[in-house]
C-alpha cells in the first residue's frame, strides 16, 4: 500500500510527546509544529506520511488525525484508531449500513457500481450492484429495503425484497426531469422519502450523463431543491428551495429538524459553504430556514457534503476540497460549534454510523473507504 501524505495535529489538553530519539529532521518538524499551535493555530507546518496499508506501524493513541476542538468532542472518543478498510474506487460516496446483513454499501459512481463490505470478516465484493445507476447516495427504509439516489438514469429508485426495482420518482412535482437526485433520508412515522436534487450527474459525463443544457447553466433543467416522496401515495412535493445545491441531508434525532448541506459554490459564486437546518412541521412541511454551520476554519472554507446526525443531537460531516489539515469530518454540536475532526488523506464524501451498535464511522473518502469506532452511536438506522 504507498504511503499518502497527511498533516498531524495536536490535541492542546494532550501532554507533549518527547522528542528523544527522533531524527533530527522529524525533530525539527516536531518542533516546528508545537511552536506553530502556540502561535494559535492547530495546523503543523509540514505533512507526515501516514501508512494506512497492512503493513502499518501501530497507531499511538489518542489517534492523533482525530482533534479535539471543545471538550464536547473528547466525550465522543475513545481508544481507537483511524483505519483504511479498502481502496481502489473512483469517487466512493454513499455509505448505507445494513443492520440484519451486517454489511455496508456504498457507490462508485463513475463505475457505475456499488460496492459491499461485510463485517463477518472484512470482505469487499465489487458490482455488489453493476449497474447501479450511477447511484450517489443510499440508504434503507424501516422494511429494510435498499432506496438508491441515481444521477443516470435521473431517478429515485427501491430495491424490492423479490429483487424488482421500482422508481419512485424521476419527475419534480410539476412533471419536469429532476436534475440528478444526490442523497436521502427516510422518516419512520409515515416512510416519506426525502431528497436533495443538486444536478452533478447530469453536468458531467464522468459522474452520469452530460447534458446539453450544462454547457450554458449550473441547473441542469429546474430550480435545484429539496422534495418529498409520499410513501402513500408516491406523490412529490418540493418541499424547499433555498439551498443553491442541496446536497447531504439528514434529520435530528427527535426528526423535529432538517439538516441540509449546500455545495452550490461550486457552480454559484454567490453561494455560502453552509450548512442550512429547518424546522418540521407537521412531518411534511419545512420553515425557518436558516444557517446551521459555517464550513470556514481558519480562514479556509471547503464543502460540507455527506451528513449525519448521532443520538446527541452533534452533526457530523463529510468535508474536502481544501487540502491537508481541512479534508475529512468535522463534528458539529447542536448550536453549531465545530467540535471535532477527523483529518484523512482524502475528500470525504460521505459517512455513517455502523456495525453491531452502530458506534462506528464509517467514511467514504474519494478513493478509499475508512472507519473510526466513537463513543456514541447514531441517531438513526443508517
Amino acid at each position: 500500500m504507498a504511503r499518502v501524505q497527511l498533516h498531524r495535529f495536536v490535541d492542546l489538553a494532550q501532554p507533549c510527546r518527547s522528542t528523544a530519539g527522533l531524527p533530527a529532521m522529524a525533530r525539527r518538524r516536531f518542533l516546528g509544529a508545537a511552536a506553530t499551535v502556540a502561535a494559535g493555530t492547530a495546523m503543523a507546518a509540514d505533512a507526515f506520511a501516514r501508512n494506512f496499508g497492512p503493513d502499518a506501524e501501530p497507531v499511538r493513541y489518542p489517534d492523533p488525525d482525530v482533534v479535539v476542538l471543545d471538550k464536547r468532542f473528547r466525550a465522543k472518543l475513545g481508544n481507537t484508531p483511524i483505519m483504511r478498510l479498502y481502496r481502489g474506487t473512483l469517487w466512493a460516496e454513499g455509505p448505507a449500513w445494513n443492520a440484519v446483513g451486517r454489511y455496508l454499501l456504498w457507490s462508485d459512481i463513475p463505475n457505475n457500481e456499488q460496492l459491499r463490505w461485510i463485517e463477518e470478516d472484512g470482505h469487499v465484493s465489487r458490482r455488489f450492484r453493476s449497474p447501479s445507476f450511477h447511484s450517489n447516495g443510499n440508504t434503507f427504509d424501516f422494511q429494510g429495503r435498499q432506496i438508491s439516489f441515481c444521477h443516470y438514469p435521473r431517478q429515485v429508485v427501491r430495491y424490492e425484497w423479490d429483487g424488482s426495482i421500482t422508481v419512485l420518482a424521476d419527475k419534480s412535482d410539476k412533471g419536469e426531469p429532476l436534475n440528478a437526485p444526490n442523497d436521502g433520508v427516510v422518516h419512520p412515522d409515515d416512510g416519506g422519502i426525502w431528497f436533495t436534487d443538486p444536478g452533478y450527474g447530469a453536468l458531467m459525463n464522468y459522474e452520469g450523463q452530460r447534458v446539453p443544457e450544462s454547457a450554458t447553466s449550473p441547473r441542469p433543467f429546474i430550480k435545484e431543491a429539496i422534495y418529498r416522496i409520499d410513501a402513500q401515495s408516491g406523490e412529490i412535493t418540493k418541499v424547499a428551495d433555498e439551498p443553491f445545491k442541496p446536497n447531504g441531508i439528514c434529520f435530528s434525532p427527535d426528526y423535529k429538524k432538517l439538516y441540509v448541506a449546500d455545495t452550490g459554490a461550486s457552480h454559484y459564486a454567490e453561494a455560502k459553504k453552509i450548512i442550512w437546518v429547518y424546522d418540521i412541521v407537521d412531518g411534511k412541511k419545512l420553515t425557518n430556514p436558516r444557517t446551521f454551520a459555517d464550513m470556514t476554519l481558519e480562514g479556509r472554507a471547503g464543502f460540507a457534503d455527506g451528513i449525519r446526525a448521532d443520538e446527541d443531537g452533534n452533526i457530523w460531516a463529510g468535508a474536502g476540497w481544501v487540502g491537508d489539515g481541512y479534508d475529512g469530518v468535522h463534528i458539529f454540536a447542536p448550536n453549531g460549534d465545530r467540535i471535532g475532526q477527523i483529518r484523512l488523506p482524502e475528500i470525504c464524501s460521505n459517512l455513517c454510523f455502523g456495525g453491531r451498535k452502530r458506534n462506528r464511522l464509517f467514511m467514504t473518502g474519494s478513493q478509499s473507504l475508512y472507519a473510526v469506532y466513537v463513543e456514541t452511536r447514531g441517531a438513526h438506522i443508517t
